[in-house]
């Protein structure tokens, strides 16, 4: 996440390599032996990642409202996805969980890895029909939520779990039906603009009461 600007990619060479080393990884350590959590932060990329305590309460979320043998979708935040795989979550192993990201280093996560650029919100090689999507656009622009909306929409079942800036707060209501929620989301880098969390249902632990009926 960030302010307004414009997605930086990576070179052909620079994929290449990336492609190699973890083609060179997965042969060592085995896909299933992955440590899930060794991609880091990059700021260059937009990636802003939650706390320790915001990623858990996130993740915990996904789990309690996917419930057993749900499916959640984690849209732009890896860092969500990081927690669930970590087995630190309660039920989080009964679960099943993609991320959905443009840095390609994620590939290293096997096929829960979906390749995504928000300028193409349906170029998508993924199933739908999450129970929980859980979605943080890179950017705040009014662009890009409202691209990031349209794969929310396509990917979800119903709940949608958004965390934006809260300058976003009208246009996320009016694209997804969602309100704002009492829990307020931290990062462990400490950024400028206000965050907050959306949900379109009634949320025990995110401090959320029932939206009203669009």
């Amino acid at each position: 996440m960030s302010d307004d600007g414009d997605a930086p990619a990576l070179s052909s060479h620079a994929l290449a390599a990336l492609q190699e080393f973890y083609s060179e990884s997965g042969a060592r350590t085995g896909p299933d032996r992955f440590t899930v959590g060794e991609v880091e932060e990059d700021w260059r990329m937009s990636q802003f990642w939650y706390s320790d305590e915001t990623a858990t309460r996130l993740a915990e979320e996904l789990v309690r409202e996917a419930g057993e043998g749900g499916r959640v979708a984690c849209v732009c935040a890896p860092s969500v996805y990081q927690k669930l795989k970590q087995g630190s979550v309660l039920g989080s192993d009964r679960v099943a969980a993609v991320v959905l990201e443009f840095d390609r280093r994620f590939a290293a996560y096997g096929d829960d890895f979906v390749f995504y650029d928000y300028n193409e919100p349906l170029a998508l090689d993924a199933p739908r029909s999450f129970d929980v999507v859980l979605a943080d656009p890179p950017y705040l622009s009014e662009e890009c939520l409202s691209k990031v909306s349209q794969t929310v929409k396509h990917l979800s079942k119903g709940k949608v779990l958004l965390c934006t800036g809260a300058v976003m707060e009208k246009l996320a209501g009016a694209l997804l039906g969602v309100q704002v929620c009492g829990f307020l989301p931290q990062h462990n880098r400490n950024l400028s603009n206000d965050f907050r969390c959306f949900v379109n249902y009634p949320s025990r632990l995110l401090d959320a009461a029932t939206p009203p009926r669009a």
